[in-house]
């Protein structure tokens, strides 16, 4: 299939069927981590990369033939780019969730945020996993290598306010780099930054596959010490 892929075992979702709604590294981020490797469009541009029919079909046929033995936790919108990306996410998320009956999940690294319609388009989903790796500009261009004119205060301001207008349970997802990230001041600045965004969840992950830089490194053991330390209890260490 060309646009379902899976499923597959998430650590965070159970057994996910993935859907992509835009080409192979079309993203809005270059992040030094990713293990997709390099990001070949690096763009803010939303569009209708495939055709809707296009993707529904292949969500309609899988479900028409999946074994019965075959247990769906969630349908995620992830794949190998950025998905909300896609101009129309949110009648893909609504066209799923008719077909599938099984929840729907939105990864994003929080870019599209800004724009009222896509936080509006999103809602349709059960849970939308946002990251947010950095909560200063220079931290931010270094991990996540946005596209041009992105600002890390936006993209948090927009986070706020998909929390004020969702109501299903939103996980924060970080991304901690050694070196970049993970020192216990900067812990502490995102810490107080996050409290204000009240996520349901806040999931501390570590790169465990070949990164698209070779100098990435995961953090140490003492790090996540101090990450516990810090969030406390209601943190999860993803990794």
């Amino acid at each position: 299939m060309k646009y379902v892929y899976g499923p597959v075992r998430s650590r965070r979702l159970g057994n996910s069927l993935g859907i992509s709604t835009v080409p192979y590294k079309v993203c809005s981020f270059d992040c030094v981590y990713c293990q997709l490797k390099r990001t070949t469009q690096l763009t803010r541009r939303r569009m209708d990369y495939f055709r809707v029919k296009d993707i529904i079909d292949e969500v309609r046929s899988f479900f028409a033939h999946k074994p019965a033995d075959t247990k769906i936790d969630y349908v995620t919108f992830s794949g190998s780019g950025e998905p909300t990306l896609h101009r129309s996410i949110g009648t893909l998320i609504r066209q799923v969730k008719k077909i599938s009956g099984v929840p729907v999940a939105v990864i994003t690294n929080s870019t599209t945020l800004l724009e009222a319609g896509v936080r509006r388009d999103i809602r349709a989903a059960d849970i939308i996993v946002p990251s947010l790796d950095a909560v200063t500009q220079d931290v931010f261009e270094k991990i996540d290598r946005p596209a041009a004119g992105v600002r890390i205060e936006e993209v948090i301001e927009a986070l706020g306010r998909l929390r004020r207008e969702f109501k299903g349970p939103i996980w924060l997802e970080v991304m901690l780099v050694r070196g970049l990230n993970d020192a216990p001041a900067y812990l502490e600045k995102m810490k107080r930054i996050i409290d204000r965004l009240t996520p349901d969840r806040v999931q501390f992950n570590a790169p465990v596959r070949p990164p698209a830089e070779a100098w990435v490194r995961p953090v140490t053991a003492t790090t996540l010490r101090a990450v516990r330390r810090i969030f406390g209890p209601g943190c999860d260490i993803v990794s």
